[in-house]
Parts: C-alpha cells; structure tokens; sequence
C-alpha cells in the first residue's frame, strides 16, 4: 500500500509544473545609492576639467569679467551645456559614464533587452538632472535610490531604466 501511495504522489508531482522565478529577474545586481553617488562624483570632477579647459578662453574675453546674458553668464550656460551633452552621450553610446566605467555599473532599460532610447534618456539625462539640480532641496530626491526596490532615482522611472552592475 505504502509503494502505490507514492506512485500516486510521484505521479500528480509530475503533472503539477513547477513556477520558477523569471531568470531576468534574478540574474541583475542592482546598483545602490552609494555607487551610484561615487561614480557620480567622478563625473563631476571630469565634467569640471572639461569646462576649465573648453572655457578657460572665455576668461580672456571682456577683460576678465564673465559675459552676461540677462541673469546668467555665458560661461555658465556653456557648462550646463557640456553637463547636459556628458550623461547625455556617454549614456546612449556606452550605456555608462566614465565614474560608471570605473566603477562597473551601467545604465539599462527597465526591460533590459531593449537599447536605450533617445527618448528615455533625454528624459532621464537631461529633463529628470535638471528638475532634481535646478532647486537644490530636489537633490535630496536622490536618496529614493536608496530605498526604491530596484535601487530606481525619480530620474531612472521618468526615462525607464536602471542600473545594475556589470
């Protein structure tokens, strides 16, 4: 009786297809806010030697004195250019920054199979940074990375995508 018993489960085991989880799912390393943040810090420090070299010249010009256009500089729209044109770039065509590179993340559509769109990332590069860097207390809207369950900034869910570690 005890050999048919087991027959029996064996056999309904069988017939019951087990769920597995979605290996997509599982097989990402999410990248958390203090990578994110290092990595970010490099940026910045390549970004500043890009613009102390690309606008150095511009110091010459006027005498010294920065030229104003209403209530910025030239100098300072032409930085927030380069900023911008930065993530912008280095993300489409790398999928990462150099701070990125250095540091093994990348930056990838929330599917994860699909490229990065123009799209998503002017949404996510240049509209999602300067909403979070025009008013400094949105800065602190980083910190959802930290607490997101996909390790997500407002930036990644406005240009749908996420960073994982390579």
């Amino acid at each position: 009786m005890d050999s048919n018993y087991e027959e029996d489960q064996i056999e309904k085991n069988d017939s019951v297809p087990m769920v597995e989880p979605s290996p997509q799912e599982n097989e990402y390393r999410y990248a958390g806010f203090w990578m994110r943040y290092w990595a970010y810090l490099i940026d910045v420090i390549i970004i500043f030697s890009i613009n102390g070299i690309l606008l150095s010249p511009l110091l010459f010009v006027n005498e010294g004195f920065p030229l104003e256009i209403g209530f910025w500089t030239v100098n300072g729209i032409l930085a927030g250019i380069i900023y911008y044109v930065y993530f912008l770039l280095m993300t489409k065509f790398w999928g990462q920054t150099v701070g990125k590179m250095i540091l093994g993340i990348k930056v990838i559509s929330e599917n994860g199979e699909t490229p990065l769109l123009w799209s998503d990332l002017i949404f996510r590069e240049v509209i999602g940074r300067f909403i979070q860097n025009v008013i400094f207390i949105l800065k602190l809207l980083y910190l959802v990375i930290a607490f997101s369950p996909k390790k997500q900034g407002i930036h990644d869910m406005i240009g749908n995508t996420k960073v994982i570690h390579i």
